[in-house]
């Protein structure tokens, strides 16, 4: 079994993060991607979020639309700082068997090696990276075969239908009375909309 582990501020979900989970699952065929909101991220702790429960409800608006989407409130459920290295060992030991891969774009597949605990999470587990042509292309190439070579890292490379879409993109739209609909799942625009989020 092949399972996709997905994580990130979600702030709010948007059509990219939707596209690159079905992409990874068509793709490489995972069983399914479970999507898994922060608390807190480490590289984003001073900036202020939706609350998690906001976050967690608009994934679930999306995962009912797909069936191969799951949510996770696991990082919500814990205190402090949401490590990666720490969900994918409670993933591992509720999916005992499954391979895991680690699905994420490639700007934080370069950033890798600063993570937390960084050699555990590259000796192992596997990635999925998202990445449109041409984008750092010879970047991650490089990050890739050293990986490779230092941890025996396998990374599975795919050419996702990325959208030219960003959560702080959204919200500023938002703050300016602005439509996202291009943006958002429509049922997550609603749900936006009924909460007076971002506005």
């Amino acid at each position: 079994m092949k399972i996709g582990i997905f994580g990130g501020s979600f702030d709010p979900v948007h059509l990219g993060h939707e596209a690159l989970a079905e992409d990874a699952c068509r793709q490489c065929g995972l069983t399914e991607v479970i999507m898994v909101p922060a608390r807190i991220q480490p590289f984003k702790q001073d900036k202020k979020t939706a609350s998690g429960e906001d976050r967690f409800r608009m994934l679930a608006l999306v995962a009912e639309q797909d069936d191969h989407i799951t949510v996770s409130r696991y990082e919500l459920d814990n205190e402090g700082v949401s490590y990666t290295y720490l969900t994918l060992r409670a993933m591992q030991e509720r999916h005992p068997g499954a391979e895991l891969y680690f699905i994420c774009g490639a700007d934080s597949f370069l950033k890798i090696d600063t993570w937390m605990n960084a050699e555990e999470l590259l000796r192992n587990y596997s990635y999925i990276i998202g990445a449109r042509p041409g984008y750092r292309e010879d970047e991650v190439r490089e990050q890739l075969d050293r990986l490779r070579k230092e941890y025996g890292t396998e990374v599975i490379v795919i050419n996702n239908k990325q959208l030219d879409i960003s959560s702080t993109e959204i919200r500023e739209r938002l703050n300016a009375g602005e439509r996202v609909d291009d943006l958002v799942p429509e049922p997550v625009e609603r749900y936006i909309k009924e909460h007076e989020l971002y506005g």
